[in-house]
Formats: structure tokens, C-alpha cells, sequence
């Protein structure tokens, strides 16, 4: 199998657990607090190679204890580094992350070396993109960065898979460029206009989507499966029954396990219904890169709950 390359961001999640998220000018005491390496491209990387992929990461951290810590991390399960650059001058991302008793959360982050990320580097990686077997991206790094990573992909034929997240519109051209967009509800609203709360709501949404040149559409929709779409195709998948613990990278372990499963060959249904075995083992864990399952686990995981 071809490597995966993942452009995108990596931060230290600082996780306070709370017995419920607080509202504004509110102070809650906490029940308890860790530390782990996260951020979106970085959770996504290690759920693929934690996975059995080949994965190649285009980051960029501070030059301290965090981006450290967590370019050790990335060596220990397995990611290649080469194009993991320690930057002088501005700190690693760090992402603040507050989770309640029902496993929901809210996420505060500071971009810190990810904003630095640019087509130079993107450049650098120019012969690992044209031989992967897939590239993967998302919005928290500069969107140059992103629409390089997409241009080169389309440039020698490896599907491009955008996680679109943080939400925000996105230009025509890099749209155009995408072979699977995977946006959750709040994101396909802002790329479409259209409320996404079911699934009937979401088949309009991805027709939407596919509209603007966007070849296969899959949107999440949390606790209630996701919907995916192409030409001529569209189906709702309902989600499987777990207890949630911590839902922060449910979204990355599925857009990690769909990258494997692409990069595998299968279609994207049977990519996307690996992806959401991978997404439900990872809400029953706290963490994000150590909520990510290893493939016997999501093999199991299918195999006792057909």
C-alpha cells in the first residue's frame, strides 16, 4: 500500500473535565485535567497509522516542550517526520478543551506554528504527494497551504480528502479539486446554506455540495450516523450504539480510518463503514490521539456488532 499524506495541524490539548459545559461569565470547579497531543491533521495521522497505514505527516510545531512531546509521539506510532519542521519564534498549537460528564465539549484553539505552515512546504513534500496512495487535509493551517496539497494531488491522480473543519466557505476552485468532502453538519451548512438536521436535510446538503464540483460527499452527523454521496449514489448510514466517554476526535478517527480504507482500495461505503466503527470505539476512550483504535480492534469491534 501507498503511503497517506496528511497536511494539517498539530496541538497539545490541555482537557479539563467539568460536570457540565459552563455558559458565558460562569466559573465551574472541574473534576479533573490531562494532557495530550492533538490537533486535527496530527489526530488524523496517527488514527491511520495506528490503523497499519503508511503515514506521512506535512506539519509544522514550535521549537518547545510541546512540539517535542509530540514529535516523539508521532515517531513512536510509526509516522514518518521527514516533513515535520520545528519553527523558531512561534510556540506549538495548543488546543483548550473542556469536556462534561455526557462526553460533549467545547474546543478553543490557538493556531501558534501551525498558522506558519506554507506552500514551500508543501512544495517540499511535491514527490511524497504524487506517490501516495492518498492526501488528506484540513482547515486548521493557512488555506494556501490547503489549495497547494489539493492542486498537487489532482496534479497525479490521488484523491484529495478535505475535512473541512473549522467551518468556512470554501473557494470554487479548491471545491472543484476535492474527491471527498467530509464535513459535519455545522460545516456543510456553511458551504451550503442548508440546516442540517437529519438525514433528509443532508442528502440536500451533499446534492448541494456535489453541485459545485465536489466529486463524492460524506457528511457526519454525531450520534446519528452520516450520510454519503456521489454521483448517482446516496445513502443514510445509521451510527452504531456506544456509550460515549469523550466525543473530541471522533470526527478525526473517521477521517483517518476513511483515508486507510481509500488507501486500500475499497469504495467509499466500505471505507466510510470502517471509518464509522474507528469513530465509535474513539467516544468510549478519553483523549484524542490515545482514543484512536488499532485495526484488530475495529475489526472486533464490526464482528461483535453487525
Amino acid at each position: 500500500m501507498k503511503p497517506i499524506v496528511v497536511v494539517g495541524s498539530s496541538n497539545m490539548d490541555l482537557v479539563a473535565r467539568t460536570p457540565r459545559i459552563p455558559v458565558s461569565g460562569e466559573t465551574l470547579m472541574g473534576t479533573d485535567f490531562f494532557m495530550v497531543p492533538g490537533g486535527k491533521g496530527a489526530n488524523q495521522a496517527v488514527a491511520a497509522a495506528k490503523l497499519g497505514g503508511q503515514v506521512i505527516f506535512v506539519a509544522r510545531l514550535g521549537n518547545d516542550l510541546f512540539g517535542s512531546q509530540s514529535l516523539e509521539n508521532f515517531k513512536r506510532v510509526g509516522i514518518l517526520t521527514k516533513h515535520i519542521q520545528q519553527l523558531e519564534g512561534a510556540p506549538s498549537g495548543i488546543a483548550l478543551i473542556a469536556i462534561d460528564e455526557a462526553g460533549k465539549n467545547f474546543i478553543i484553539v490557538v493556531p501558534g506554528a501551525n498558522g506558519r505552515l506554507s506552500v514551500a512546504d508543501i512544495d517540499k513534500a511535491r514527490s511524497d504527494i504524487a506517490g501516495a496512495s492518498a492526501v488528506v487535509a484540513q482547515l486548521e493551517v493557512p488555506m494556501e497551504a490547503v489549495e497547494r496539497a489539493a492542486v498537487l494531488a489532482g496534479e497525479n491522480g490521488v484523491p484529495f480528502i478535505l475535512d473541512p473543519a473549522p467551518a468556512r466557505p470554501l473557494s470554487p476552485a479548491l471545491l472543484s479539486r476535492v474527491s471527498i468532502l467530509k464535513p459535519n453538519e455545522i460545516e456543510a451548512q456553511t458551504l451550503t446554506g442548508i440546516s442540517v438536521k437529519d438525514p433528509d436535510s443532508a442528502e440536500k446538503a451533499a446534492k448541494s455540495l456535489l453541485s459545485q464540483g465536489v466529486k463524492q460527499v460524506l457528511i457526519t452527523l454525531g450520534d446519528r450516523g452520516f450520510f454519503l454521496a456521489g454521483k448517482g449514489s446516496a445513502e443514510y448510514i445509521k451510527p452504531y450504539k456506544v456509550k460515549a466517554v469523550d466525543s473530541t476526535a471522533a470526527g478525526d478517527a473517521f477521517t483517518g480510518a476513511l483515508a486507510l480504507g481509500i488507501a486500500e482500495g475499497k469504495s467509499l461505503r466500505d471505507a466510510a463503514l470502517f471509518a464509522n466503527a474507528a469513530a465509535a470505539i474513539s467516544v468510549t476512550r478519553l483523549g484524542a490521539q490515545s482514543s484512536m483504535p488499532t485495526k484488530s480492534e475495529v475489526d472486533e469491534f464490526i464482528k461483535t456488532n453487525k
